[in-house]
């Protein structure tokens, strides 16, 4: 991902807010929170690939027994743990050599997990360019799930009757979101629009071939189906997790609208998961939202440090600092939800 810090550095100065931005990333940079943690982070990928090759040793340790099914969950909560280092490279954050950066995220996300990560830097650059706004951020772009009343009222067919329900259908939809992550990443690469095709089509090969071989090889083909859907669900209800209440609820801009600046762009769009170090695991970071929008680069692991001067300058600046529990974060992305479809519920 292109080094956004600078990019909204030259952007700054439509707004107050804007202007003294320039004066906070100078007091970060002093600081020392941009610096790169690359050896901690060469420990965080060892003990992740430990992790991701025990379960599949577990695999075939158990074989088609009841116990693999546990397997399969494992694996797909280490799934997404492995995405969120993808995730990391694609902000340049383990290194500050770009190939690196590349190399990681190529291996954890084309090879690990099959998803393209050349289609996925794209698509998450354009988000953190203008988060959730109608239009412009893929994140909220009109599909199964409505994101606003105008999307809920101009869908049609099967997505129509999913608009109206959909805020007790979000979480249990997520479950298909790991086969819809491979669907696209396929089509992506034919598309020809991503920039290293072959490399990340030999990758994902790879990655299709070894992991369905593994799969039936030591599996029965029923137990193996079993496997697949466990471990996929898990994997796309986990992600779904950790990314809905980042910004889902939050403030929408009408599409069309006139761009706000960039601080209220990222602050006013963006909600904080509080819950201590167990959460931030969980989350793979991403519970430090606002922080992670007003410096994209940052390594993961100093987003904790760096929230006091972020509130200072929030409070400072009159921005709200949403931040609330995983829990109410939920019912807020669920009640959202419910609300865009609900003219689609009182026209019937």
């Amino acid at each position: 991902m292109e080094t956004l810090l600078a990019v909204n550095q030259a952007r700054a100065g439509s707004c107050n807010g804007d202007r003294d931005y320039i004066e906070l990333a100078r007091q970060v940079r002093l600081t020392g929170l941009l610096e790169r943690r690359g050896s901690r982070y060469a420990v965080r990928i060892g003990v992740n690939a430990c992790l991701l090759i025990g379960g599949w040793l577990a695999l075939a340790w158990v074989g088609s027994s009841g116990y693999v099914l546990l397997v399969a969950a494992f694996l797909g909560i280490m799934g997404a743990q492995t995405g969120f280092i993808g995730h990391d490279a694609g902000h340049r954050q383990i290194s500050a050599r770009p190939m690196v950066n590349h190399l990681v995220g190529l291996l954890h996300a084309d090879l690990a997990i099959g998803m393209s990560y050349g289609y996925w830097v794209d698509k998450h650059n354009a988000h953190h360019a203008h988060p959730n706004d109608v239009g412009r951020d893929p994140d909220v772009a009109p599909g199964p799930i409505a994101w606003t009343n105008d999307q809920a009222m101009g869908s049609r067919g099967a997505f129509r009757w999913f608009a109206r329900h959909q805020g007790f259908l979000f979480f249990p939809v997520t479950l298909l979101e790991g086969f819809n992550m491979h669907v696209f990443s396929m089509r992506k690469l034919r598309s020809r629009v991503v920039r290293f095709r072959r490399t990340e089509t030999v990758l994902l090969l790879v990655h299709f071939a070894g992991y369905l071989t593994a799969v039936f090889l030591i599996l029965s083909p029923l137990r193996a189906v079993e496997f697949i859907a466990v471990q996929q669900g898990l994997f796309g209800l986990y992600l779904g997790c950790a990314f809905a209440p980042n910004h889902k609820g939050m403030p929408m801009p009408a599409a069309g609208a006139e761009p706000e600046g960039f601080v209220s762009r990222q602050i006013l769009t963006a909600r904080n998961i509080i819950g201590g170090r167990l959460v931030s695991i969980a989350f793979g970071g991403l519970n430090h939202q606002i922080e992670h929008h007003l410096f994209p680069t940052m390594p993961m692991r100093s987003l904790r440090r760096v929230q006091p001067l972020i509130r200072k300058f929030c409070a400072d600046n009159g921005y709200t600092y949403a931040e609330t529990t995983p829990l109410a974060s939920y019912r807020m992305v669920v009640k959202h939800l419910h609300t865009v479809g609900s003219p689609l519920r009182s026209a019937l």
